[in-house]
């Protein structure tokens, strides 16, 4: 199986500039760092020169045999140097100078890096969430059905901020450090090339140190994340439904299940920093060991008087062993970063790479000629098993502008049902068509514009009443939400609420009854001009003389439009021209009220337990 290519390096668009610039500041940086311990070195072997020459000692064949682990090389460059009158007064004030230059230069780079860094993760981490957010957008039900609403939300925010951080540590330090372990490294080669197999048993212990912290800790953060996804799920679930709570004096129980998660989720943490922690005592180890032994050798050739090391070599080689650990150091952090984000990385291109079940076909149609739909023999499963099906042989039309009423009892697919006429779902086998067409053939948008639907669970956005209205149609004058807030029984409430249309729902519409709530939405779809609408279980929680109202107002208002009623009450259907029983997935009656309570038993069953409840 070909391995899918990930999708998160479109999100370095915009990026890119940043992500050059911020290693070449690192490298600006590192080279700053590397010269200094040279000028130091030039430094202490002249200032040795000097004294030696004041000493007495002043004929380059003297300095050799005096000062024998300086080369012979370097004391006629000295020695020449001082016949230019280049005094040790001038040597420590030039050599003062180009150090703090150096420095300078350093912190210059160094501020840069960690500015263009922070923009360049910034935009990265913008980008990321933009990329996730918009394409969730273009995901079915089937493929949403797959994550729960938490961790979507994990992914989005805890993910990407993980994901970051590794990607800002990566174009820092995976730039800055191989750079100064280069430049470090051949800085000791030429210095004494034999003391640089000292690090050559330094580097595998810290790489199979690292490998082993690495596997071991990576399976804690995969299952860190997913502790993450319940921890918001349990807030979800808490704050949704904390009337429900309060209501059943629940509280203490969803802190138990709060705590039980959060420690859960501490103990896994604590797990994962336990094996980090590792990191930095062994590289401690290393380092301090390494230093050690280069003190100790080096040192050995300093007192024997070899003359490839003198004491400002000795000096500087010391430093740059401090930045090959160093910058060791930086990449073993890398990598503990790495680890930590790794989870991240893939649960974030799990999402990126979710391809949606639904989509336009090559050529589709941009016109839904009217409100006509019909099953042929629709057989469905979300399983998309044939042997699990939740519709099986749905077949039947509906003229446009007709009142289809759907009854049911729970689980006999009535939701389902109306969801393939919008093409939230694909059939499984069958067709379902709209106008004449298949809705597989149709642009998507162009289908939804076209059939309304008012879910089951009504959900209202945090806004005005108008801001909700325009979810309908985005440039609706106030006359066109009024009228449709009149035809859906609406419009009363709405003018005896302070605002009026400005009105603030608050989240989720929490500041007006389910009654009013359900209005609210049916008005929102009627402001579409849909050919076909749908309300499924949207007046349950309606009086039945505003329902009635509501359905006289369908009747007289959009005749035109076909409508799709699922009620639980049957004088909201028994009107309607035509009428549909649901049981366990089969349609077993389609007709008339007079037809059903005729020829079907399980019609004729509800009627009944209806009309005695009535009684």
């Amino acid at each position: 199986m070909k391995k899918k290519k990930s999708k998160i390096f479109k999100a370095l668009n915009g990026v890119k500039k940043y992500a050059v610039l911020t290693p070449l500041m690192m490298i600006g940086e590192v080279i700053m760092e590397c010269l200094i311990p040279l000028i130091m070195a030039f430094l202490v072997d002249f200032l040795n020169i000097s004294k030696a020459w004041n000493e007495g000692h002043n004929t380059v064949n003297n300095l050799i045999v005096q000062l024998p682990n300086i080369d012979e090389f370097r004391i006629k460059t000295f020695v020449q140097l001082m016949d230019w009158n280049f005094t040790p007064l001038l040597a420590i004030t030039l050599c003062g100078v180009l150090i703090i230059l150096a420095s300078f230069l350093s912190l210059f780079f160094g501020v840069g890096g960690a500015k263009f860094g922070a923009k360049a993760g910034g935009l990265f981490a913008r980008n990321l969430r933009k990329q996730i957010y918009d394409h969730i957008q273009t995901l079915s039900f089937e493929n949403l059905d797959k994550y729960q609403t938490s961790s979507l939300v994990t992914r989005l925010t805890t993910d990407v901020t993980s994901c970051q951080d590794a990607f800002i540590t990566m174009i820092r330090m995976l730039f800055r450090s191989p750079v100064m372990f280069v430049v470090s490294f051949i800085m000791c080669t030429t210095i004494k090339i034999e003391l640089t197999a000292i690090l050559l048993v330094a580097f595998p212990i810290l790489v199979v140190a690292l490998l082993l912290i690495m596997t071991k800790a990576h399976p804690y953060f995969e299952k860190m994340f997913k502790t993450y996804d319940k921890l918001n799920q349990r807030v979800q679930e808490n704050l949704i439904g904390i009337r429900v709570v309060k209501s059943f004096v629940r509280e203490d129980f969803e802190i138990e299940k709060f705590k039980k998660t959060n420690a859960t989720m501490r103990q896994t943490g604590i797990s994962a920093e336990k094996i980090l922690s590792l990191n930095g005592p062994i590289m401690n180890f290393v380092m301090y060991g390494t230093i050690f032994a280069v003190c100790f050798f080096g040192g050995k050739f300093f007192v024997v008087g070899d003359a490839s090391m003198a004491l400002g070599d000795l000096q500087a080689y010391i430093t740059y062993i401090m930045q090959i650990l160093s910058s060791l150091m930086m990449v073993s952090m890398v990598f503990v970063m790495l680890v930590m984000s790794r989870a991240s990385f893939r649960r974030v291109n799990e999402i990126l790479n979710e391809e949606s079940t639904l989509t336009n076909p090559s050529s589709p149609l941009y016109e839904v000629k009217d409100g006509s739909v019909e099953f042929d023999n629709v057989n469905f499963s979300y399983s998309k098993d044939m042997d699990n099906l939740h519709l099986e042989g749905a077949d039947f039309k509906v003229e446009s502008g007709q009142i289809i009423g759907i009854i049911g009892g729970t689980g006999s697919s009535k939701t389902t049902l109306v969801s393939l006429i919008s093409r939230l779902y694909d059939v499984t086998s069958g067709s379902v068509k709209v106008g004449g067409v298949d809705v597989r053939d149709y642009d998507l948008e162009t289908l939804r514009n076209q059939v309304a639907v008012v879910l089951q669970k009504n959900v209202l956005f945090s806004g005005s009443i108008r801001d909700n209205m325009k979810w309908g149609k985005e440039d609706a004058s106030d006359e066109e939400i009024i009228e449709a807030l009149k035809n859906a029984q609406a419009y009363e409430f709405v003018s005896n609420l302070p605002g009026g249309l400005d009105y603030d729902l608050g989240q989720g519409g929490v500041n007006v009854s389910g009654g009013q709530k359900q209005r609210l939405c049916i008005a929102r779809a009627l402001l579409k001009s849909p050919k076909v609408l749908i309300l499924d279980d949207s007046t349950s929680a309606v009086d039945t003389k505003t329902d009635a109202l509501i359905r006289e107002s369908f009747r007289t208002k959009i005749p035109n439009v076909t409508k799709f009623i699922i009620a639980q009450r049957i004088n909201s259907v028994q009107d309607a021209d035509k009428i549909l029983v649901l049981d366990e997935g089969k349609i077993y009656g389609f007709g008339t009220h007079e037809e059903l309570l005729e020829n079907n038993d399980i019609y004729k069953d509800v009627f009944e337990s209806q009309t005695k409840g009535d009684e």
